[in-house]
């Protein structure tokens, strides 16, 4: 009868050890594809909608203006906001102006007299320019200014009187 009862507590022991070994792989498991799923996120913010587009709202190719010039930015696919913390879907806008075409993906937007930040979520703007022919690229990014690259940048050609 001891030895019994020490076979039935050794199975009954050896099962709820091997029941929270399971739960502990199980639990792992769960943690591991958690983690790769958040890490995937955080390496790649920058996978965009497909229909994401950013768009000058006002201005045209070739079109004249006097200053300063009125500019509407818009956006599709994303939502603006404030900088200051990376969301996927997420950004604001800023103008190059006499720059190029767009920033690099991933590669933080300088802040200085020709690369205009809207950090704050605007999404209209006066621009002071001199006479002359200006080429105005808008640039959409994360919350830390890091470029979405050329599938989120538009680019227009005017001339100030």
């Amino acid at each position: 009868m001891k030895h019994q009862f020490i076979f039935l507590s050794l199975f009954v022991f050896s099962a709820c050890a091997q029941k929270s070994s399971d739960n502990e792989v199980h639990e792992s498991k769960g943690h591991q594809e958690h983690a790769t799923t958040q890490t995937h996120a955080q390496e790649d913010p920058f996978q965009l909608p497909k229909n994401a587009k950013v768009f000058f709202v006002n201005l045209q190719n070739g079109q004249q203006m006097t200053s300063p010039v009125y500019v509407k930015m818009g956006v599709e696919g994303m939502k603006v906001v404030p900088s200051g913390q990376v969301v996927d879907g997420t950004g604001h806008h800023h103008i190059l102006v006499d720059r190029g075409d767009f920033i690099p993906q991933k590669t933080m937007v300088p802040a200085d007299s020709a690369h205009i930040h809207f950090g704050g979520g605007q999404t209209e703007t006066y621009l002071n320019l001199s006479p002359g022919k200006h080429k105005l690229a808008l640039q959409f990014a994360d919350g830390i200014h890091r470029s979405y690259g050329k599938a989120l940048s538009a680019t227009v050609d005017i001339t100030v009187k």
